[in-house]
């Protein structure tokens, strides 16, 4: 290779790298513009004398105007408008938005309806799921406009379309996840839904939505057809590339959200996957049509021609008529389930829950038959527990039959009909630090890192950081050293030792380092000193938007640099949540 020709390789390499930290360092939303003063008046004191003070879908409006006059989220001009259409005008026919507040930290998340033609009150409705794309000014405001003036991509007849927020940006993952269940149960409140025909369906991000969300939870749909996006970490955000290379804990935390680990669960649905044939983000469909031809299956991948980004019109009618058919069809029959997951975050499929994994991290297989009144299990690989819950009296494991009512557990390497005791990780109380902000949490001291995890939080999850005492029932986050009582407490309650002279655990001490932790406390979690864990990738890729840290870790506070370059020891916990 001419050596000009190497060199001007490397400056545009070296230049990518440069852009690629840029982008991470970066915040969104970003900046707004100058708006004028008597708007901003006008405005402040609508949204002041705004009524319906118990009704979510006003307090959305709310908020929706409230913060973007607050945090200087008038993103465009066209937002001034924006918020004045909000206040004045109702949306057009057939579509409605709403809100519900969100059992994790108390914020009000909206979404957006659109209701069939001749809609019926009380009559049962398939449901379509629409997952959107990536947009860093998608505030609240614009949502709620846009989803009040057009029904969207997909409107498909006698079909309820939700379309989710998914707190803003982040490709529905933790938060934004738990967003897509906490709106088809407010959903289910004010409509009929036919939960045999609900499908999931999104492009580009909402392609990536809709990849994840299918493979983790395929027993619920009727359909999932992800449209581009991403299915994986580490070869779409080209992790091997960055100067810093991932940690081994980094690259085992990438199993949380690889849709191509969990290929074999959409065999318990139905996949229909849409790529422009110019598209680069076709890659994504490809990945995962190998993933699933690896485990023995097919599904339709529609192409559109010479298209690059969207959808091409005949082959959108073709997506169009392959998701309708299964909708039609409704969800897959269960009378043989084939599962697999590397966490008990993801325990379910179907009727059956695994209840305990050997090691975390590492696949596990279950695959059972129902036959009549017993369970065959046809593989369990990576499973200490599961419970079946169908109408049977008999498990076949291990080539014996097992009397139960659905319980299964290995006891000193003997399967019994019955449940696993004992402090272990099991589904809910798993770890990482990340799954702690899944569920409902409260920040009780707010000592070094609160504000800098508090913005955070408001940023890229759209909602207040709830601080206030310990209630004993939600997850609670300590921020502090060893000077204050419960930290040291907790430190001291999962292995370590944090005193004057350092954090120390397996007979070494740091110095003047912080300890971050998850650890089970009854049934929920104590957290110290973390917030979620990669912050630092809110504004890259959303194929970055994966944990940074394990269970635990042993962080310097004086250090700069990436994630991992400021942690100077951690880990897993095992099963038992022992160090």
């Amino acid at each position: 290779m001419p050596l000009l020709l190497l060199l001007a390789l490397t400056q545009a390499r070296v230049d990518e790298m440069t852009a690629s930290l840029r982008q991470q360092t970066k915040t969104i939303p970003g900046p707004g513009v100058p708006i004028p003063e008597a708007d901003r008046a006008e405005l402040r004191k609508a949204v002041d004398d705004l009524g319906g003070a118990n009704d979510p879908d006003n307090l959305i409006v709310r908020k929706a105007i409230d913060w973007a006059l607050r945090y200087d989220e008038f993103l465009d001009a066209k937002d001034v408008a924006a918020a004045k259409r909000l206040l004045t005008e109702k949306p057009k026919p057939g579509l409605a938005t709403h809100a519900y507040r969100s059992k994790i930290d108390g914020s009000l998340q909206p979404y957006g309806m659109v209701l069939p033609a001749n809609y019926e009150p009380g009559r049962k409705y398939r449901l379509d799921f629409w997952l959107h794309g990536r947009d860093e000014k998608l505030t609240e405001l614009r949502f709620l406009d846009q989803r009040r003036r057009s029904p969207g991509e997909f409107t498909p007849p006698d079909t309820l379309v939700l379309h989710l927020y998914g707190r803003f940006c982040n490709a529905s993952k933790f938060a934004g996840e738990v967003d897509l269940f906490e709106a088809l149960d407010d959903a289910k409140k004010r409509y009929s839904i036919d939960e045999e025909r609900i499908c999931v369906r999104g492009f580009s991000m909402g392609g990536a939505s809709a990849w994840h969300i299918g493979a983790h939870h395929a027993g619920l749909w009727a359909a999932v057809a992800p449209g581009a996006g991403f299915a994986e970490t580490p070869v779409y955000a080209r992790m091997f590339d960055d100067p810093v290379k991932p940690t081994d804990y980094e690259q085992k935390l990438w199993h949380w959200y690889n849709a191509t680990d969990y290929a074999i669960n959409l065999r318990n649905t139905t996949v229909i996957a849409y790529s422009g044939e110019l598209d680069k983000q076709k890659a994504a469909a490809d990945t995962m049509v190998a993933a699933a031809k690896a485990e023995g299956f097919e599904f339709p991948h529609v192409i559109g021609p010479k298209t690059e980004h969207k959808y091409e019109p005949e082959a959108k009618k073709e997506v169009a008529r392959l998701v309708d058919a299964a909708a039609a069809k409704g969800r897959t029959p269960s009378e043989l389930v084939r599962f697999t997951t590397w966490t008990l975050r993801y325990p379910t499929m179907k009727w059956l829950t695994v209840h305990g994994l050997e090691k975390h991290w590492e696949r596990a297989r279950l695959e059972v038959a129902l036959d009549g009144g017993r369970a065959v299990v046809l593989k369990a690989e990576n499973v200490t527990s599961f419970r079946i819950a169908a109408n049977i009296k008999q498990i076949d494991i291990d080539g014996r039959p097992l009397s139960s009512d659905g319980w299964c557990s290995k006891l000193n390497g003997r399967w019994e009909a019955k449940p696993l005791d004992g402090l272990r990780k099991r589904p809910g109380l798993q770890g990482p630090i990340d799954d702690a902000f899944m569920d409902g949490f409260v920040v009780a001291a707010q000592g070094q890192g609160f504000k800098e995890a508090a913005e955070a939080w408001r940023r890229t999850m759209r909602g207040d950081f709830p601080a206030g005492a310990d209630d004993g029932k939600r997850n609670v986050v300590y921020f502090g050293d060893y000077t204050h009582p419960k930290v040291a407490e907790i430190a001291k309650r999962a292995g370590f030792t944090w005193d004057a002279s350092g954090v120390s655990v397996h007979g070494k001490t740091y110095p003047g380092h912080t300890l971050a932790l998850i650890y089970p406390d009854g049934n929920r979690y104590i957290v110290l000193n973390s917030g979620f864990t990669w912050a630092e990738n809110a504004a890259a890729s959303n194929s970055r938007h994966v944990p940074l840290l394990p269970d635990w870790a042993i962080i310097d506070p004086k250090a700069t640099g990436k994630m991992s370059q400021r942690v100077a020891a951690a880990g897993f916990f095992d099963e038992e949540w022992k160090l």
